[in-house]
């Protein structure tokens, strides 16, 4: 079968040299029935190749079965691959054939097989060895004759070595390996593609298409489509649809390809996640960040009840037992003295708590103040007042390296237990060098917090069981 025969009955669009040479490969080895793998990425036609491959084959009178590995959940892929018995779970009423059953003397095309867990690829193997089989629930071996199409987007040579994906049965797939190219390598196919999606549209939703301009279809060209033939025609179908029947230009292609890029997240200061940063950094700033944004919710519930009226709290007794008596017994914060207090956490001064977090932002961007303000989600001119106020030094240096390791012989042995650990780092003398004593105080004292919530919920089989493995 030569490949203008394949292209008329797999649908396969294209006259490039890439696109040719994958159709050459599909023509010598659609007629000799060995297993076929399918390299590519997401869209790039790889299910329209197995249709070519099977209509090549000896078994074209028999059925193509196609199979979205990914799609099926793992809980059941073995049921939808290789049948379940009646009574094999709690929904098996009736008996039921697999994938592999239906596919008997024809082909099944297995789909995203990089997705397939490590269990159900033992099965599949055997399959593929011996024609051999078990229905879930079952102890009847069945039998069945197919020819294995598989396909992915992954590097299955990659989840081998990382344990992902079964050696033997890569190897037993890949003995024919056809690799489709992405369209940007295949570009002067677009306008064949357009042409055709275009028609096809227009013809089923009865739309007017007047044409694409060759400077459209050189912009189209252009483009990189990470998402392949499929994300063409989608786009192409758009476009119709959105310019109603008028002749696209290339000004149109280019507004639709903006509107369609989807852009980076831009760095949001309010997330409870720092990146691109230390571990050991990022936690310390996100406890610190925390904590001022907690300091900003007392200053607003201050202001709420400032402008509230005492005489209607005093006249209501409910408001004044559920919410004022509540804050006077936790003492969430002080008036006079702006302090934020707890049993746990102790008391600290709010504002010393900001101008440690301004002096470490500043630090981390090397004194670049625009850059600090946009972290600490303030304006230059306030983060400007700011230093002046709290009288930090124009120039934040960086502290003195720490010499020697963990494995000097001066140094101390990394703590045996999590409570042990707190302790040496509150009475440390080398954190003194790196942290105030405001935040060593806050943040050993919410580790202990955290160490006792674990101590309360934590049974002491549990911890004896599980924790002193470690």
């Amino acid at each position: 079968m030569n490949i203008d025969l394949i292209k008329q009955k797999a649908g396969i669009i294209g006259e490039s040299n890439a696109i040719n040479q994958v159709l050459e490969m599909v023509a010598q080895v659609a007629n000799v029935d060995i297993s076929v793998l399918i390299n590519g990425e997401s869209g790039t036609g790889k299910e329209l190749v197995s249709k070519a491959l099977h209509l090549g084959s000896k078994r074209v009178s028999s059925e193509l079965v196609i199979v979205n590995c990914g799609a099926i959940p793992e809980g059941i892929i073995e049921s939808e691959l290789f049948g379940h018995k009646k009574g094999a779970y709690t929904d098996a009423a009736d008996s039921r054939k697999g994938y592999f059953e239906t596919a008997n003397k024809g082909t099944i095309f297995l789909d995203e097989i990089g997705d397939m867990p490590l269990e159900t690829q033992v099965k599949v193997l055997r399959v593929l060895e011996s024609g051999e089989f078990m229905r879930v629930g079952d102890s009847v071996t069945k039998k069945t004759d197919v020819r294995v199409i598989a396909a992915t987007n992954k590097d299955l040579a990659k989840l081998v070595q990382e344990g992902k994906f079964r050696q033997d049965l890569y190897y037993r797939l890949k003995t024919v390996t056809i690799n489709i190219p992405p369209l940007r390598k295949r570009a002067n196919d677009i306008r064949l593609l357009v042409d055709r999606f275009a028609l096809q549209f227009s013809r089923t939703n009865d739309i007017k298409y007047k044409g694409f301009t060759p400077e459209s279809i050189k912009e189209m060209q252009d483009y990189h489509w990470p998402g392949n033939v499929r994300e063409l025609r989608n786009f192409v179908e758009s476009i119709l649809i959105l310019q109603k029947g008028e002749r696209i230009t290339a000004d149109m292609v280019a507004t639709q390809l903006i509107g369609d890029k989807i852009e980076p997240m831009e760095n949001n200061t309010s997330l409870p996640v720092v990146v691109n940063r230390d571990p050991d950094q990022a936690e310390r700033e996100l406890i610190l960040r925390q904590l001022l944004f907690l300091r900003q919710d007392i200053e607003d519930l201050k202001l709420m009840m400032k402008e509230s009226s005492f005489s209607e709290l005093n006249s209501s007794r409910s408001i004044d037992q559920s919410f004022g008596s509540e804050i006077q017994d936790n003492e969430i914060f002080d008036e006079n003295e702006n302090l934020i207090k707890g049993k746990m956490i102790g008391a600290f001064n709010t504002k010393d708590l900001e101008k440690e977090m301004i002096i470490r932002t500043l630090e981390h961007f090397n004194n670049n103040r625009r850059a600090a303000a946009k972290s600490l989600g303030m304006s230059e001119r306030t983060l400007y007042r700011k230093i002046n106020d709290y009288g930090i030094e124009k120039k934040i240096k960086a502290p003195d390296p720490v010499k020697g390791d963990s494995y000097s012989i001066n140094c101390e042995r990394i703590p045996a237990d999590w409570l042990t650990a707190i302790k040496t780092f509150k009475g440390g003398t080398l954190n003194k060098r790196f942290y105030s004593n405001t935040f060593i105080e806050v943040f050993s004292n919410l580790k202990l917090q955290e160490f006792n919530l674990f101590a309360n919920r934590m049974e002491d089989f549990e911890v004896m069981t599980y924790l002193d493995v470690f």
